[in-house]
């Protein structure tokens, strides 16, 4: 009987590795259609002959991404900015969700309930964004962190997090004389690292991703990320193409090379964060 079981548990691996291992070749082959246009001709994009390797290599894409001085700005600010964002997204995360992970806080129902209704009921672009004028934010880069500084459902996943440590380990802090902050800092934080990492990833890759509040609350150039010196780039290929001014770049290259620049900083942090997801989300997600 043991025999027949490990014959089927390793037919049973067999199918499913086989499996996800033709799924993730599906999965990576728009990836790498992407980076092959990226370093393919124009010719060769325009005839329709590049698939997932690189035709008649062309790296005039990036070359003029790099040349330009706009770019290399907006591509370090933005990664300062996403740095930035994320600190402040994490801080304002744990502070929210810290208090109404305990019991005995007063208020704490109506609190979380107030949270919740932010997920359903969004006022819309047009009163966000005379809020934000109103607060004086157009063309500062606060207008970029302070209207997303946190995110109802992260809190809640951090908020189930800290619910999930055990109350005799807070008891003993109390004990030994921790504040409520000293045990935030010392003791709960170091048990839901996981958590943080992976809420830290999810706001890392939306601020990087993000581009709509730049479109609304930002006029100076000197404050535009790279996703929106990308999209200018893209727009003046296409000018270009519509004028007949002669060029090697079609919009194709641009577009395709904008994701793979794009792409490079989340491939980066991904595979140092990448052992916390799982866990963190299941941390995160074990008490409602």
């Amino acid at each position: 009987m043991n025999a027949l079981n490990s014959k089927n548990e390793k037919i049973f691996q067999f199918f499913w590795t086989l499996f996800f291992i033709v799924v993730t070749c599906i999965a990576m082959v728009p990836i790498l259609r992407v980076v092959a246009m990226s370093f393919s001709s124009k010719d060769a994009i325009t005839a329709g002959r590049v698939f997932v390797l690189p035709v008649g290599f062309n790296i005039e894409a990036y070359v003029k991404a790099v040349n330009s001085g706009s770019f290399i700005r907006a591509f370090g600010y933005s990664i300062v900015l996403m740095l930035g964002s994320t600190v402040v997204n994490l801080v304002m995360t744990v502070l929210a969700a810290y208090p109404l992970s305990k019991k005995n806080l007063i208020g704490g129902g109506l609190i979380m309930t107030l949270f919740v209704m932010t997920m359903y009921l969004h006022p819309g672009v047009i009163p966000t964004y005379l809020n934000v004028r109103d607060f004086g934010l157009i063309n500062k880069v606060w207008a970029l962190i302070i209207p997303g500084a946190l995110s109802a459902y992260n809190m809640i996943i951090m908020c189930n997090a800290f619910k999930g440590i055990d109350s005799a380990i807070y008891e003993a802090a109390t004990i030994d004389g921790c504040g409520q902050f000293r045990t935030l800092i010392s003791v709960a934080l170091p048990l839901v690292y996981p958590t943080i990492a992976t809420l830290g990833l999810f706001y890392a890759v939306g601020r990087w991703n993000g581009i709509n509040d730049v479109m609304y609350y930002i006029n100076d150039s000197t404050l535009y990320t790279v996703q929106m010196v990308l999209k200018q780039f893209i727009e003046s290929v296409n000018v270009s193409v519509e004028e007949g001014i002669n060029s090697n770049l079609v919009a194709e290259n641009i577009k395709a090379a904008s994701i793979v620049i794009s792409m490079l900083p989340m491939l980066i942090v991904y595979p140092f964060v990448q052992k916390f997801f799982t866990k963190g989300i299941m941390v995160g997600a074990v008490k409602g």
